[in-house]
């Protein structure tokens, strides 16, 4: 595996991926970060946001939604919460759930419920965001 890490993404239903790449793009809680073979070890918390992997020279892009990420020097195992491949995303489902979150938003309430309903506007803007890279690179 000379020049490759592991890339494993893990959510409580499945394996989600398991595959050598290239390079990893994380979105740690304070700040993102990258991951080439023979990284140092280190733990990291992972928030709402875009993890990206690159494999002979396509990027690949996943919604992370919480969780932890481990890199030792010839691996990176990412647990998380809730994790999508790009190409699994529908868009206009996810373009639907961005209304509906900035519905909610309007509509105000309790902090708790503003608190609630901007975490899903963030997130369905997410999920549209890596839907759309995948949609526009397919019709190249």
């Amino acid at each position: 595996m000379a020049g490759k890490l592991l890339l494993e993404v893990v959510t409580p239903e499945k394996l989600l991926l398991s595959q050598e790449v290239d390079e990893v793009t994380c979105p740690g809680t304070e700040g993102e970060f990258g991951v080439l073979p023979g990284h140092c070890h280190f733990l990291s918390t992972l928030k709402i946001g875009e993890l990206r992997y690159r494999v002979s020279g396509t990027t690949h892009f996943m919604a992370v939604l919480w969780g932890l990420a481990e890199v030792t020097p010839h691996k990176v195992t990412i647990l998380a919460e809730i994790a999508e491949k790009a190409e699994e995303i529908d868009v206009e489902r996810a373009q639907a759930a961005v209304e509906k979150a900035q519905r909610r938003l309007e509509t105000g309430g309790l902090p708790s419920e503003v608190k609630e309903a901007q975490i899903s506007l963030e997130k369905a803007r997410l999920r549209k965001k890596i839907a759309e890279r995948t949609q526009k690179s397919q019709a190249r």
